[in-house]
């Protein structure tokens, strides 16, 4: 059957096949006969406190143990809301999928309070909230949120009785209430034994036996290849929620096997997805759902198998790791492509687990010096088996070095990007093609940063709606190659598209510099024969350069340079740009360009949020209409 759903659409239109190789480490780990004789039986792998080990909670909760009571506390006369029907429907009508996911969120926040705070407390204060909220949540019609409902076999975004998805949330949802089963399940009995009843049937009905009997799930990979087919960070999140549930609450040793080992097969898919340089191609802030998921996962595999199957020693898994770190900038910031943000919100804690298995003391190191400049008590949030590790490995991590030494120049030879560190100024630049994961038409585009603060910037994304995830993607401003820091060339614009791409990249290590050609990335329409742009770091300043050659050029080339500091392009020559008591100095040819400011206001939250109200757009237009030629740009701190 086709799928039409949107994201799906978002899919086609954001991904396609990368350099895919047929690793199958887990698969060549363990087949099912061996996977059946190691795989862990009356949950021995667990190392969390039982309910009744009054101790051992007390010793896992720590100094944090009144906060977690209090925080549960708020929602013991919590309303339990009611998701209506009109709130899926507004993600059909308007695109907004905000109104439906607000209240669902609220519901399932109020539940991990609860039972957190019930397992920190231990005193029954909080069951009968608790069994309120999950009895509340069983009765819903799904547990998918509106705008994944089009992955039901009849689509749109209005649930269907027993058509049950496996999505991020629904998964979450599972997850959670598979670990507040196998912790309560007996308290849960004492008020009445239906409710345990209740909430083993429903993870069984709509996760277990949904993994077990469908393979439509995009996300599965199921038929993906090396010559079709697309994997993202939904894979590992979807396959590490399903595993919990098995594992916790599946209770035929035969369908327990089957299910692990079909969730290995598919997992294996995203590894072998992946770049071996281990870049996220989705930028940081989608690491801890992608490379953090998988790490979730390996992390689960290998305990429920005492170590049997283990692939944190092959070198992909520890660069997948250790991504996040090279690509943190300083004071918050991280290298931003896509969608992602260009603020860091990290789980440290989660970063110190996976340098941990990975033995990588610079993950390690990072975690200690991000637990030192941005302390943060542990959010308790419906990714339950989150929360549980993180309360066990929090004090662990005091134990190392605050630092984050990374080397000045770093290359990702199969994702494209480079990194480039000299004196004050850090530089992040890409090539790559416009069909990645997130996509932007941004293949040549750089991010400058003084004194680890961005000033020349990647603007990011603003909140999703219908329209970030369908056909319409590359009407949205952010998307566009015009609002990257990127050329308008003979009048075109970067296209979408996996042949759009960057050719002749070279990073120079000795030189500081970066350099490909970014013609391929424009329609053939323009007549570029080629535009060469290099990025030089050298005694405090960038130079940029591009050296183009264009069949009958028509129209005057633009250069754009996008930036969230206050602008002054009054004297000829110079672009003087201020932050924080910072001027850069943009340099450019008075006799070739003319320069103009458009203010960009963000009415967008998730844009404000970091940038501010605006941002700016400078673009130097060219005063002559050349086929060829060189244009040099110094920006000077």
């Amino acid at each position: 059957m086709k799928n039409t759903s949107l994201f799906y659409l978002l899919l086609m239109y954001c991904l396609s096949v990368q350099a895919y190789e047929n690793r199958n480490l887990l698969q060549r780990q363990a087949g099912p006969d061996k996977l059946e004789n190691i795989l862990m039986t009356d949950k021995p792998w667990i190392h969390y406190p039982l309910y009744a080990d009054r101790r051992g909670w007390d010793s896992l909760t720590s100094i944090n143990k009144a906060y977690y009571i209090q925080f549960g506390e708020k929602y013991l006369s919590y309303d339990w809301k009611v998701v209506k029907a009109t709130d899926y429907l507004e993600f059909a009508r308007s695109g907004n999928r905000s109104k439906m996911e607000n209240i669902y969120n609220s519901n399932l926040n109020a539940i991990s309070a609860l039972f957190i705070a019930e397992m920190a407390e231990g005193k029954g204060r909080f069951i009968d909230q608790l069994a309120n909220g999950l009895f509340h949540t069983c009765e819903m019609t799904s547990w998918t949120i509106s705008a994944h409902l089009s992955l039901q076999l009849v689509q749109g975004s209005f649930p269907k009785l027993n058509d049950h998805v496996i999505d991020l949330v629904s998964g979450d949802v599972g997850a959670m209430f598979s670990w507040v089963y196998y912790f309560l399940n007996k308290e849960f009995d004492k008020l009445n034994p239906l409710i345990s009843s209740r909430l083993y049937d429903e993870i069984e009905s709509r996760i277990l036996t949904p993994y077990l009997n469908e393979s439509r799930f995009w996300w599965m990979a199921t038929n993906v290849t090396a010559d079709k087919g697309f994997v993202n960070n939904w894979n590992p999140w979807c396959n590490a929620n399903v595993l919990q549930c098995f594992l916790l609450v599946e209770k035929d040793r035969k369908r327990l096997v089957e299910g692990v080992y079909k969730t290995m097969v598919s997992v294996d898919k995203f590894l072998n997805y992946n770049h071996d340089d281990g870049a996220c191609e989705e930028g940081p802030s989608y690491w801890g759902h992608a490379a953090g998921k998988m790490y979730d996962y390996l992390q689960l595999l290998y305990d429920a198998t005492g170590g049997g199957i283990n692939i944190f020693s092959d070198p992909m898994v520890k660069n997948m790791g250790e991504y996040i770190s090279r690509s943190y900038v300083g004071n918050g910031w991280v290298v931003n492509f896509a969608d992602a943000s260009a603020k860091g919100d990290f789980n440290y804690r989660l970063i110190y687990r996976y340098g941990k298995m990975v033995h990588s003391i610079a993950m390690e190191q990072f975690a200690s010096l991000l637990k030192r400049e941005y302390p943060k008590p542990i959010s308790i949030s419906r990714d339950m088996y989150r929360v549980l590790a993180d309360l066990s490995s929090d004090p662990e991590i005091d134990k190392y070095a605050p630092l984050h030494g990374v080397k000045p120049f770093i290359w990702y030879p199969e994702t494209e990007f480079c990194y480039i560190r000299e004196g004050k100024l850090f530089l992040a630049a890409k090539g790559g093609y416009n069909d990645e994961s997130h996509n932007h038409n941004d293949i040549g585009t750089f991010s400058l940063y003084v004194d680890d603060e961005p000033v020349l910037i990647d603007v990011g994304v603003g909140t999703y709606t219908k329209k970030t995830f369908s056909n319409e993607r590359y009407s949205i401003w952010t998307m566009q190659s015009d609002y990257h820091n990127l050329p308008v060339i003979n009048g075109f614009s970067q296209r979408y598209g996996k042949k759009y791409r960057a050719t002749n990249i070279k990073p120079d290590k000795n030189g500081n510099m970066f350099s490909l050609d970014i013609s391929k990335a424009y329609p053939a329409d323009a007549g570029i024969n080629k535009w060469i742009r290099g990025y030089r770091l050298n005694k405090g300043n960038l130079c940029i350069t591009d050296t183009f050659d264009i069949n009958n050029a028509r129209v005057p080339n633009r250069l754009n340079f996008m930036t969230w500091g206050q602008v002054d392009i009054s004297q000829a020559g110079v672009v003087e740009i201020r932050l924080n008591n910072k001027t850069c100095r943009l340099s450019y040819d008075k006799n070739n360009f003319e320069p103009s400011l458009e203010k960009v206001v963000l009415d967008d939250s998730r844009l404000s949020d970091v940038w501010g109200n605006e941002v700016f757009r400078i673009s130097l237009t060219a005063k002559k209409t050349v086929d060829r030629g060189t244009y040099n740009i110094i920006i000077k701190i």
